[in-house]
């Protein structure tokens, strides 16, 4: 096969605006830029968005994305549950420390649905729009340059190699990001002692609708309700999974109902390792998120730990503040790097103060909770000030509900 016949097998593809990874981040930045009119492609790697343990926690501020959006009936459509009040039990003790029926949005829950729903709908969504592309099973995994600037990535499907050819291509393919990688944008390691274990637990159907956080001495869990089964997180220290395999998972079956003693009778589901799956917990961030021509948003400029849950919903705050101020300039094309200067300098302080957060959060709770110096014969005294005093509730709410620095929908919108 002689060189013009290969580089007929290329499939080559353009658009104003090229966004690796279809998660809530990239599918969400897509959407709305193609609703303002952008021609977009949206590249995953994946057949479908079916894959368990993703951020599934939909905060009001992203519900009132929504609803600014206009779609928000739509979703509340699909299966969910909806969290009005954040609490935990500690030691056996019964504590609610956030409410959210404060909150100055349409939702004040926090909706728990599975990533594929959430993901599912926003495509079908983005669709009723001309510009709009989702290519499934098309793996980025390399970038053009042209002149010292961006101008497009290469990768491979099924059936070939292809190139999307961009005037500005936007990485928002998470914490392993190829993207931020084939860039050489400088990474900013912020540190996370922990990991988390995610696992399914069959649920009953008179099982009471428990809170979100378990702690006992040694050991913290959460559970997430389902419908029929329970997501369950546990977290242990960095590192230490193979230990823990090493104990046994009849061992381990006995940590789970310590510490959630209403899933004693269940935890044999858990037959296997391979019912376990490990998540390295990361808190970094990109010293600059972008390159000529090359936009980083969501986990690939900024990966959280999975502390509050917000990691989704920060995603999405990037997406809606990337599309208000890049939407017009892509429409020319005319898209500079004061532009893309511009969207980190608004995302960074609350991406900054976010993180600086949870990681009080990892140092002040959860390493103590896991190294056993927190004893739960009583409410620790921060918890017993929110739990006694219901005014106090509102300010975790407002933490994890709507975040540091909201974003509202400001990008245009063209006819569907």
């Amino acid at each position: 096969m002689d060189m013009d016949q290969v580089s007929e097998s290329v499939e080559r593809l353009s658009a104003r605006c090229c966004i690796v990874g279809g998660g809530p981040a990239g599918v969400m930045a897509g959407y709305l830029l193609a609703r303002a009119g952008v021609d977009v492609i949206v590249l995953e790697k994946h057949g479908d968005f079916l894959r368990d343990f993703r951020g599934d926690t939909v905060h009001p501020s992203t519900l009132e994305v929504m609803y600014e959006l206009g779609v928000l009936e739509g979703f509340l459509k699909r299966p969910h549950q909806e969290y009005r009040h954040i609490g935990g039990r500690f030691g056996g003790i019964s504590a609610e420390i956030g409410d959210l029926s404060h909150l100055p949005v349409h939702c004040k829950f926090v909706a728990l649905m599975p990533q594929w729903d959430f993901l599912n709908y926003l495509t079908e969504e983005g669709r009723r729009f001309p510009g709009f592309r989702l290519l499934m099973q098309h793996e980025a995994t390399d970038l053009l340059q042209e002149n010292g600037q961006i101008a497009g990535v290469k990768g491979k499907t099924p059936s070939g190699a292809f190139e999307v050819r961009a005037h500005l291509t936007i990485g928002a393919d998470g914490r392993h990001s190829v993207v931020r990688k084939q860039a050489g944008l400088q990474v900013e390691d912020l540190g996370a002692p922990i990991d988390v274990l995610w696992m399914r637990i069959p649920k009953k159907a008179d099982d009471a609708n428990y809170t979100l956080g378990h702690f006992v001495t040694g050991k913290m869990l959460v559970t997430i309700n389902r419908g029929d089964y329970w997501q369950c997180a546990y977290v242990i220290h960095k590192g230490t999974f193979e230990q823990i395999q090493q104990r046994g998972l009849p061992a381990f079956r006995n940590d789970i109902a310590e510490v959630a003693p209403f899933l004693r009778d269940r935890t044999a589901a858990l037959s296997d390792w391979k019912d376990i799956s490990l998540l390295s917990v990361r808190v970094d961030r990109l010293r600059t998120w972008w390159r000529a021509g090359l936009l980083c948003i969501g986990d690939s400029a900024h990966a959280m730990s999975p502390v509050g849950g917000i990691g989704i919903n920060l995603a999405i705050q990037d997406a809606v503040a990337a599309a208000n101020i890049l939407a017009e300039p892509l429409s020319r094309p005319n898209v500079t790097t004061e532009h893309l200067a511009a969207l980190q300098n608004r995302r960074l302080w609350p991406t900054r103060w976010t993180q600086a957060l949870q990681i009080q959060a990892h140092k002040r709770v959860v390493e103590p909770v896991l190294k056993g110096q927190v004893k739960f014969a009583k409410l620790p005294l921060g918890i017993r000030l929110l739990n006694n005093y219901p005014a106090l509730r509102r300010i975790p709410a407002r933490l994890i509900g709507m975040g540091l620095r909201p974003e509202h929908v400001k990008s245009p919108a063209i006819r569907a």
